[in-house]
């Protein structure tokens, strides 16, 4: 499962930095939990959340990021910013990706997939 996840986050981050994003930060860790990608799109910050699954037997992968999760990650994200002293526009984007089973990846990015 762990080794899913490394492989998602890795196309994750291929996908955005084609996309023109700069990376900040992958798998930034704080006492609380961990922000998958930080990056940055022109002048905002983007925190990113990746779920990787290997089907979608159990729904996209993007479905699992819920109320709690989403909360999770605001706190990270002012955490963040706070260490970095920042006061820049933010974002909070999904990368959903689905293993096929040709061994193809299929790749969703939900920019602005929950409000602020």
């Amino acid at each position: 499962m762990k080794l899913l996840g490394s492989e998602g986050e890795s196309l994750a981050i291929q996908f955005l930095r084609k996309k023109g994003y700069v990376i900040i930060a992958h798998n930034y860790k704080t006492r609380i939990g961990e922000i998958d990608i930080i990056a940055k799109d022109g002048e905002t910050i983007v925190f990113v959340e990746v779920k990787t699954r290997s089907n979608d037997m159990f729904g996209s992968p993007h479905e699992s990021v819920n109320s709690t999760k989403r909360r999770k990650l605001k706190n990270l994200a002012l955490l963040y910013l706070k260490k970095q002293k920042q006061e820049v526009p933010t974002r909070f984007d999904v990368i959903s990706i689905t293993c096929l089973k040709n061994g193809q990846k299929e790749i969703h990015h939900i920019r602005d997939a929950f409000e602020v």
